[in-house]
């Protein structure tokens, strides 16, 4: 292992888990390679750190020393990465909006369920992440199901299925062959900015762009786009650091 920056803080470290030790904070460093990248390139994602994306003929020791000229840069955008909060016994969690306590109930049957400000997990603890990770994603297709097929009525359009992902970059999609994807941490934001992103891509299954007569079928089936939105630009990147294990982990 090596630290390369002299001094000071953020420190770029290397090895076989590269990271950068950012106050005692550990932030991981993922390392992909591009066939169609043309130079080095670095960005933050909320959830896997530091991503450092190389040409096919970069060397890792080039990346890492371009990381280290943008030691600067990363420092200032490091701040926005949010601290983790992985599903263990006793952490908070919010559903459609209101916060539960992830509570482990080894001796009650059952598996998951949510009741009066928990949800309780049944079985061995170190199984606890996988249950509640399987629960959150069959909840959130529960709630958005309904939603979506309420709001395709009213537009008098039908889809070919529903997918839940977990990507960072949109919070739901709708494809050109009518299917509709969403990420499944809707879960987590209060019900009526989840029944916004629903009722968007609804709509694009009349409107494939963002065009006016779009954003007028968006209205029509969720008067509180404004609202909505407002909530997403000042809480949406929060809702990335659950269900992820900790930085710290390198």
């Amino acid at each position: 292992m090596k630290t390369l920056s002299n001094g000071g803080a953020p420190l770029l470290v290397a090895g076989p888990q590269p990271h950068i030790d950012f106050g005692g904070r550990k932030i991981p460093i993922e390392i992909k390679r591009s066939p169609r990248a043309v130079r080095i390139r670095v960005r933050i994602d909320p959830r896997r750190g530091i991503v450092l994306l190389l040409p096919k003929r970069a060397s890792v020791g080039a990346g890492l020393a371009f990381l280290d000229k943008e030691i600067d840069w990363i420092a200032s955008n490091i701040k926005r990465l949010p601290e983790s909060v992985p599903f263990r016994d006793g952490a908070m969690l919010p559903l459609l909006g209101e916060p539960h306590r992830i509570t482990h109930a080894p001796d009650r049957r059952g598996y998951v369920w949510a009741e009066a400000g928990h949800i309780y997990v049944t079985g061995r603890e170190e199984h606890l992440p996988r249950r509640l990770r399987d629960w959150t994603r069959k909840r959130a297709k529960a709630e958005i199901g309904p939603l979506a097929e309420g709001y395709a009525a009213e537009i008098g359009k039908s889809y070919s299925g529903i997918t839940l992902r977990d990507q960072v970059s949109r919070w739901g999609s709708c494809s050109s062959t009518g299917r509709l994807n969403f990420s499944w941490r809707l879960l987590l934001m209060p019900a009526e900015v989840m029944s916004y992103i629903v009722a968007h891509e609804v709509a694009h299954l009349r409107h494939m762009n963002h065009s006016p007569a779009f954003w007028q079928v968006v209205d029509e089936l969720h008067p509180g786009v404004a609202a909505a939105k407002k909530w997403l630009k000042k809480h949406g990147a929060d809702l990335h650091k659950y269900g992820v294990e900790p930085a710290e982990r390198v």
